[in-house]
């Protein structure tokens, strides 16, 4: 037989009803009541019956992540932190994959099954303008990255331009001048890619250094190989350059490799900088100096603020949350 809340409050001597404030954490309850009740409950080993619960309340208690491509090590990243702020919060998280594929994404935003789920956190890179003015309506949503067109949901997201910009400064502290760039992507208007070459074109004209578009490697997607092909390019037109800045941490690496297997110096000859502090750039040779952008903030940032917007508590208004960022200084920049 299953054991009952009536049962575990038989053996703690207290009514249903505050066995019942025990397991939802109701803050009302005296702390001596408390420790009776989970005393009970570890000793007849009760487990809520969570399916009820959430008929009784209408909610699943699950949540969406929707992002362009898990293979990416910040997505990879990103999700395990969302993961970790929703486990603590007592939600579970479901991971979909969209490929920045426009069908996959309204999919995610309008399909099925996100009656499975009482909200999303969602990361989209297909999706056009007209495809999100129902978002946030009816079913809660708080939008990541910088293709969202001023969707009617809050936006959690990273200050790409000033973060940018300041690691573009960073290197001309540093007396670097030849500032090359590696991922940017081609006629692109909105996006990351966008917005970091504007913070690194911003860096330049304060310093007087004219932009010279021919140390500016294009990258379609920011992976290792991508990064290497964009450097590998670059320097078989012999252009004079004393600095990289990957307009994220995977080309910045790949780019990295292909430096260092021509013979130059890292950093002595060329620094690189990256953008996005994933794990593995603290344990590249050389290690990689990076802008890490708030990723911790940004997942829980991003969990708290959906989970106010399903318990209703969230301020209506659609807002804009930014992370600060900074420098984390390693190897690949370092000087005597």
């Amino acid at each position: 037989m299953a054991v009952t809340l009536r049962d575990v409050a038989g053996v703690a001597g207290v009514s249903i009803k505050t066995v019942s404030n025990v397991i939802n954490d109701h803050p009302y309850v005296r702390q001596e009541t408390r420790a009776r009740v989970e005393a009970a409950i570890a000793e007849l080993g009760y487990s809520p019956n969570l399916t009820a619960r959430n008929l009784r309340s209408g909610r699943t208690g699950a949540i969406a992540l929707a992002v362009p491509d898990l293979s990416l090590p910040y997505f990879a990243e990103l999700a395990a932190a969302v993961i970790r702020e929703a486990e603590a919060a007592g939600v579970v998280v479901f991971v979909e994959q969209t490929g920045a594929d426009r069908a996959r994404e309204l999919e995610v935003l309008r399909g099925r099954r996100r009656g499975l789920t009482d909200g999303l956190i969602f990361s989209p890179l297909g999706l056009e303008a007209e495809d999100l003015a129902e978002v946030g309506s009816a079913y809660p949503v708080v939008m990541l990255g910088e293709r969202v067109f001023d969707a009617p949901a809050h936006h959690v997201t990273m200050r790409n331009v000033e973060a940018a910009r300041a690691a573009t400064e960073y290197l001309l502290a540093q007396g670097r001048r030849r500032i090359a760039v590696i991922g940017a992507h081609v006629d692109e208007e909105v996006g990351s890619a966008s917005l970091r070459m504007r913070g690194y074109r911003e860096a330049l004209d304060a310093a007087g250094i004219p932009y010279d578009d021919a140390i500016v490697g294009r990258a379609a997607l920011w992976h290792r190989s991508s990064g290497a092909d964009a450097m590998r390019e670059m320097l078989s037109r012999d252009v004079d350059i004393d600095a990289v800045f990957g307009l994220n941490d995977t080309v910045a690496l790949g780019a990295m490799r292909v430096l260092l297997r021509s013979g130059r110096r890292v950093p002595e000859d060329v620094a690189v900088m990256g953008f996005d502090a994933l794990n593995e750039t603290e344990f590249s040779i050389p290690s990689l100096t990076t802008v890490d952008p708030g990723r911790a903030w940004i997942a829980k940032t991003a969990v708290s603020t959906l989970l106010a917007r399903i318990a209703g508590g969230a301020d209506a208004a659609p807002r804009r949350l930014l992370a600060d960022f900074r420098i984390v200084e390693r190897e690949s920049t370092a000087r005597d």
